[in-house]
This record gives C-alpha cells, structure tokens and sequence, in this order.
C-alpha cells in the first residue's frame, strides 16, 4: 500500500491533527483515529512518510490494549471502520490504520516512565544526579538499568511545541491529587507488566509514554498509542550493554541520523534518504514481530 501522509475523510469532520494522528468526530461519544504514516522527531512533522509504520503502530497497540486491559479501561469501542465509513472507496486507504474509540476527555499530561537511564533522563543525571527532581544514586552509566521504574511525567505540548518534564506536584496541581496518583501508579502497573513481557519476547523496554483521559463518570481509561516504537524505546535484550546508547526498534536510529545532519531541530525538517526510510520501516516492523508474535495484517 503506498504511505498515507495525510488522511482525507470528507464524510466526518476532522477535530484535530495531530503529529501523526488525524482524528474526526463520529458522534457526540465516538471518535475516529487515523494513524498516518507521518513521522515526527524531535517534535518536528518531517517530510518523508515511513510506509506502513500507520498500520504497525495500530497493531501493535491494539496487541497491549488486549493484553493490559485487566490494569486500566482504554479507549477501544465495539464500532468498526465500516460503521462509520460506508463508503468503501474512502475507506479503502484508512484500512488496517484506524480505530473508532470512545470520546474522552484527555488528560493534559504525558505520563512516563523509565526503567532505564536514556534519554534527556540520562542528560539530566549527568547535570545534578536527579531526573525530573528524583535524586538517583551516584556511579550510574549510560543506559543502566534503574533500580525501580521512575515515573517522570511532562507536559503534552501542541503540535510544533516541544513537550517539558515537569516534577510530580506539577500534576497535582494539574490534574488533582487523586487523578495524578492514580495515572502514576497505572502508568507504572502497566510498564512493568509490559516490560515483562517484552523481555521474554527479546526486547527491553527503556522507557516509554502513556497517555490517559477520562470518561462522563470519571473513570480512568488508556486512550491515543500503547507500547509502540514512536512511544518508547526499545532495545534487544541479546546485545545490551551498560555505558553505551543500545541500537533499537525504534526513533532512536532516526534521530542519531538526524543528529549528523547541519539541522537546527526546527521546522521545516528534512527529507530522509531512501536507505534511512527503509532502515525505520524495518525496525517497526521487527518490533512489531517480536512483540505479538505476528506479521503486519493483510
């Protein structure tokens, strides 16, 4: 199938679009979510789509949102792509990359958690020993495992705006005490019990983000991507090794690339060559592989 770069549903208005996700209003309870094929780095929508990678990361979060559905309510409904676009020549492109879920209100926060110090995580400990005000022990490497998973939430910046790490009384105040405890200790629950799988499955989760919304009653639910290589870092367990960034199923080998080139991180970004779109695709696609056991759908 070629890349879908952008969606084009004329029959249902588009609420928002978003770095990689087009989304249109259904009814006054659903909504439909289109993942594109757009990739974005440093918070920056490149030029180039990855082709697939829309469909891979419908899959493999629908993989967790199974899986994890015992820990926390997600977004998913009963509605299929057909109920909502009869049509079968616009349907046709949005196949295999759309899910129509319930209308929640989301939360304003990213919630991460890291398991592994990587990242801005790991620039922040080099600086004054803590990540996000958690104050770490001293003598960590690159890359090492931490000694329990940390939740280090930040801020969900609009499209073009980068997303901060904010300290936990940041989402107190944000969301309220209750809502913020509980999106932390979800967040953690599921971290761990998809760490765990992912490890038997050869791939260590570093560190990854979840986002959250709330229904009319209040009810704590999963809700955007789980688990996916846009979301997270995933290293192999075989080769992983403390004190170096490990080679990933996921952005990682995009932004080392990007990080060779004469850019200032703004928009616009740059067009990829052939070589680094196919090195990305396949790394999605392994993921994909290792995680569910299961090839891209037809």
């Amino acid at each position: 199938m070629p890349a879908l770069f952008e969606s084009q549903v004329s029959s249902l208005p588009l609420i928002h679009k978003g770095k990689v996700r087009d989304i249109y209003a259904v009814d006054d309870h659903h909504m439909l979510i289109v993942t594109t094929d757009r990739l974005s780095a440093f918070d920056v929508i490149l030029p180039t789509p990855i082709p697939d990678k829309g469909r891979v990361l419908t899959q493999i979060s629908a993989f967790w949102f199974d899986r994890l559905s015992h820990v926390v309510p997600n977004q998913l409904c009963d509605l299929t792509l057909a109920d909502v676009i009869p049509d079968a020549a616009e349907r046709a492109p949005l196949a295999g990359r759309s899910v129509v879920v319930k209308r929640l209100k989301a939360l304003p926060v990213e919630a991460v958690v890291r398991g592994y110090l990587i990242g801005s995580g790991w620039k922040s400990y080099q600086a004054d020993g803590t990540v996000c005000g958690l104050t770490l022990p001293p003598g960590l490497k690159m890359a090492d495992r931490l000694p329990e998973p940390l939740y280090t939430p930040s801020t969900k910046a609009e499209v073009g705006d980068h997303d901060e790490n904010v300290d936990y009384a940041h989402t107190e105040r944000t969301l309220g005490p209750e809502v913020a405890a509980q999106v932390r200790d979800t967040a953690l629950a599921l971290y761990k019990e998809a760490a765990a799988h992912a490890l038997e499955r050869g791939i260590i989760i570093a560190d990854t983000k979840f986002e959250f919304g709330l229904d009319e009653q209040g009810v704590l639910h999963l809700i955007d991507e789980a688990l996916t290589p846009d979301s997270s870092r995933f290293w192999p367990a075989d080769t992983y090794a403390p004190g170096m960034s490990p080679p990933s199923f996921d952005k990682q080998y995009l932004r080392d690339y990007l990080e060779t080139l004469n850019w200032d991180k703004t928009d616009p970004g740059p067009a990829l060559p052939d070589e680094v779109v196919a090195q990305v695709a396949a790394r999605y696609q392994e993921a994909l592989e290792r995680l569910t056991g299961e090839t891209l759908a037809d």
